[in-house]
Parts: structure tokens; sequence; C-alpha cells
């Protein structure tokens, strides 16, 4: 039997821990004002992260556009490379701890929700 997927959620800028076990950049940009090293990076998912497009979109007016951003993002995320990486980091998270690692200020406010969510009913479907 597969173990339970464990992913952890991260800002970029806090100091790596040694339960983080494998670091996964999950933004489109990198980081300002953090070197490779100081992020200890083991992977960046760029083929998980929302467009650039979308991702412009969206920070335009965050408060009013978040039901049809994760829309958006969802659709995004059944594109084959996209599947392929949520592919990956599940079953990455199957054997050892995933630490999602973000910029962002405020996780629950950003598409990190909607990966977890996503990475969760993958593994749900590949489950059954």
């Amino acid at each position: 039997m597969t173990q339970q997927p464990r992913y952890r959620v991260k800002r970029v800028y806090d100091d790596p821990d040694a339960d983080d076990g494998r670091r996964v950049l999950v933004d489109r940009l990198w980081p300002r004002g953090i070197s490779k090293q100081q992020a200890a990076i083991d992977e960046w998912a760029k083929d998980v992260t929302p467009s650039n497009e979308l991702r412009r979109w969206y920070h335009a007016a965050p408060e009013t556009r978040r039901a049809e951003f994760e829309r958006r993002y969802r659709i995004e995320l059944g594109a084959d490379a996209a599947q392929e990486g949520l592919a990956r980091l599940r079953s990455e998270a199957a054997t050892a701890p995933l630490t999602l690692v973000t910029a962002t200020k405020e996780a629950e406010h950003s598409h990190v929700p909607v990966l977890l969510d996503e990475l969760d009913e993958t593994h749900r479907a590949d489950s059954r």
C-alpha cells in the first residue's frame, strides 16, 4: 500500500529545515533578493505554476478575481505538462516529505491552495 503523500508549504525566505525533505519552488518567477544557495531548492516546478498572463491578471485585482483565477488555473493544470508535473510531485511526496516553497507572503491567498487540492485530487484518482 502506498503511503499518503506529505506536503508542506513554506516561504522561500524562511530557513530550510531538515524536516523539509525535498524542496520544490512552485512560483513562476525566481524570488527577489535570494540566491539559489540560500533558497536550498531541489527543483523548480514551473510546469505547475500559473502562467504569466494568469498571474498578472489575478494580481491586478485579487479580491474580486479569486474564483475565476481558481477556475482558470485548474484549466491550466489540466494541460499535459502540468499533469506530468503533478504526477511527479505526487510520486515524490509518496516516498518522503515534500515542501512546496513559495515567495508569497500569504500562501493561503495564492495559487498554492489550488495546487495542493490538485495534488490531492491526483492522488485520490490514482489510488482508486
